[in-house]
Order: structure tokens, then C-alpha cells, then sequence
């Protein structure tokens, strides 16, 4: 096992640059970059400040005034940028480092990344990691309390449904478990706001953010049930999504097993259906549902809840990464895509791991990867 747990960390070396390769080249490709989208800012005050400034379009006006340079700037590679003097363009590529070329600014920043310096964030004006570190409790919550909830749900009612496969409860929980995946986690979540939130009927619930107002003058057990609070409804929405997949799953796999041979020969020697059920059949059945844990955990992290962060207004890395996309933020793009590509690939090789602990049986060493 050792030796297959070395191939697989050394493999993440090239894993992880050609992850970072592909993206690099996509997003320069994308038009917006940060160097316009400071041009498109200052261009938007210029604007602001000739409508206040001009009395309503008098010939001093900025788009007048610095016709001379719209002249000089018709052929800037930059959208927007007419009006704008040369050097202040050349200024801010050179504070996004745009005044080098692509090559080399991908070496500086993985050269960056060997070393954990993620840089700091175009418009925040804070490091990366102190963002990451800032909006990690909001996600870890979201993600921690949902795939314990899925799994105390589905791994019991899968169970259920798989010792009584065909039976009147079989057929009624499979449609709940289909009209509740057939549910968008955000249209249920905007539901649950109109009912419980105040939006139309009951407000039993808050709106926004993880905590009250004077939050850290309450008890020990205020703050625990206020946080709590805040969670119920935007826990609730990514939960029900959530468990249809892992409940059916976990019937299948209880199912295949029931049917094997080894299953028949217990109960012939006599022994209880809940000794066989919980002593030979659950081991091998919860094999790929326990090792996929971490896997769970990590996709609902950071991929799954975006839309709910946005309508209960929880600040997370969900919204961190999609503000960044749209800003153009690189250093927070590029900083938080290493690192949570590089923590997913340690997460697969720890479910590899969880195999073989729930299973010994599971040998990696004969994998060449």
C-alpha cells in the first residue's frame, strides 16, 4: 500500500500542472481580462465625473477633451480604452503583470504556487488565502452538515428499501426520492423563503448570513442554536436534492449483495436475517459508499452550493469563485483552482485509502497508478 500511496502522490505533479495548463489557456482566451475590466471602470468614472462636472455638455466635456487621445488610442488592443493615455494603460498592465507574455507570467505564478504564494486579489486588495481563509466556514457548514445529513437519510432508507425491494413502502419512497430529485436545490430554496422566511407567509426563519446581529455576546448554547438556525433552511434545500442518488445507490448495492451466494449460505446455517443483513452483507455493500465519503464531502463544498449562498446572502467560496470569474480576478481563480484541485486528488487518494480499511481484502499494489 505504501508504495502505491507514493505513485499516486507523485503522480499528482503532473496531474496538477496539466490541470493548471488548460485552464491558464482558456481563461486568457476569454475576452474581459482584468486589465479591460480596469479600463471599463475608469472609463465608467470618466463618464460620471463629465455628466457632474460639464453642466449637462459643454464642450469641456471628457469625451470632447481628450478627443486627441481617443486618436492616438483607436488602435488599442483593449476594448474601451479610447480616451485613455497610453502610459496609464501601460501602468495597469504592468500592475496585473500584462506587460509580459503568457509563458511567462504561467512560469512566475506556478513557481508562486510551489511555494503556497497565491498572490493577492485584483479588487479585494487581500491575499487569496485570506479570502479563502475568510469565506471557508460558510462552505465547510454548507458542506459538512449536508453530506452528514445525506448520509444518516439515505444509508438507512436505502437499507429499508432494499430489504423490503417491491413492497408498498419500495414503490412510496421511490417517488418521494423522484419528486425530491426532480426539485432544483435553488427553486426549493427561493420555496422555502416565501414560506418560512418571511417572504409571503411564515417568518420563523432568517434570511441571510450564518449569524444574528450580537452573536458573539450570547451563551455558548445561544450561539450553537443560532447558527443552527441560520442553517435549517439552506440545509434543507441542498438535503433533499441530495439524498436520491446516495438512497439508491445504497439499495443497489445492498441488493447485489443479498443475492450472493455467501448471503444463502449464512442463512442456511440458521442465522438471523438482521445478523446476516448487519454482519455479512452490510461490510461489503457499504464498501463504495463509505470510501466515497470524502469525495461527497468535497463536491458539496465547492461546487454545489453556489445558488444557495446567492439566495440565503452566505458569503462562501462558492460565491468567492464565481465573483472572481466575473471580475476576472486571476489570483483568486488561479489561486483557489490549485488549491482545490490539489486537495481533490489528496481526497481521491484518501477514498482509495478508505477501501481498504473498511475492506482488507483490497489490494492497490499490483496498480501501476
Amino acid at each position: 500500500m505504501f508504495a502505491y500511496i507514493v505513485r499516486r502522490l507523485l503522480l499528482i505533479i503532473p496531474t496538477l500542472y496539466g490541470v493548471m495548463v488548460i485552464n491558464f489557456i482558456i481563461i486568457q482566451a476569454a475576452p474581459g481580462g482584468p486589465v479591460e475590466q480596469a479600463i471599463a471602470k475608469l472609463s465608467g468614472t470618466a463618464v460620471e465625473a463629465t455628466a457632474r462636472f460639464s453642466g449637462g455638455g459643454g464642450e469641456t466635456g471628457g469625451v470632447q477633451s481628450a478627443s486627441p487621445m481617443a486618436a492616438a488610442q483607436g488602435g488599442s488592443k483593449y476594448r474601451g480604452a479610447r480616451g485613455l493615455d497610453p502610459e496609464l494603460i501601460a501602468e495597469i498592465e504592468t500592475l496585473y503583470g500584462f506587460d509580459k507574455p503568457p509563458f511567462e507570467r504561467f512560469v512566475h505564478m506556478m513557481g508562486n504556487y510551489v511555494r503556497f504564494d497565491f498572490g493577492e486579489s485584483f479588487f479585494r486588495d487581500e491575499s487569496v488565502v485570506n479570502l479563502v481563509i475568510e469565506k471557508m466556514p460558510v462552505s465547510i457548514s454548507l458542506g459538512l452538515w449536508t453530506t452528514l445529513l445525506v448520509y444518516l437519510i439515505s444509508v438507512p432508507l436505502g437499507i429499508a428499501k432494499a430489504v423490503r425491494d417491491g413492497t408498498r413502502f419500495d414503490v412510496w419512497t421511490s417517488a418521494v426520492i423522484i419528486l425530491g430529485y426532480a426539485i432544483p436545490g435553488f427553486l426549493l430554496a427561493v420555496l422555502l423563503v416565501v414560506l418560512f422566511a418571511g417572504g409571503s407567509y411564515l417568518d420563523w426563519f432568517p434570511l441571510r448570513g450564518l449569524f444574528s446581529d450580537g452573536w458573539s455576546e450570547l451563551s455558548v448554547l445561544g450561539k450553537a442554536g443560532d447558527y443552527f438556525w441560520h442553517l435549517v433552511l439552506p440545509i434543507a434545500a441542498l438535503v433533499v436534492g441530495g439524498f436520491a442518488t446516495l438512497t439508491m445507490l445504497t439499495k443497489n448495492s445492498f441488493l447485489a449483495e443479498i443475492n450472493q451466494q455467501y448471503v444463502m449460505t449464512a442463512r442456511a446455517k440458521g442465522l438471523t436475517e438482521r445478523r446476516v443483513l448487519y454482519r455479512h452483507v452490510f461490510r461489503n455493500a457499504m464498501l463504495i459508499i463509505i470510501a466515497g465519503f470524502p469525495g461527497a464531502f468535497l463536491g458539496i463544498l465547492f461546487t454545489g452550493a453556489l445558488l444557495i449562498e446567492v439566495i440565503f446572502s452566505l458569503d462562501g467560496l462558492g460565491l468567492l469563485g464565481f465573483e472572481s470569474l466575473i471580475n476576472r480576478d486571476y489570483p483568486v481563480i488561479f489561486g483557489t483552482l490549485f488549491f482545490f484541485t490539489l486537495l481533490g486528488m489528496v481526497v481521491k487518494l484518501l477514498s482509495d485509502i478508505m477501501y481498504v480499511v473498511v475492506d482488507p481484502r483490497i489490494n492497490f499494489e499490483s496498480r501501476r497508478v
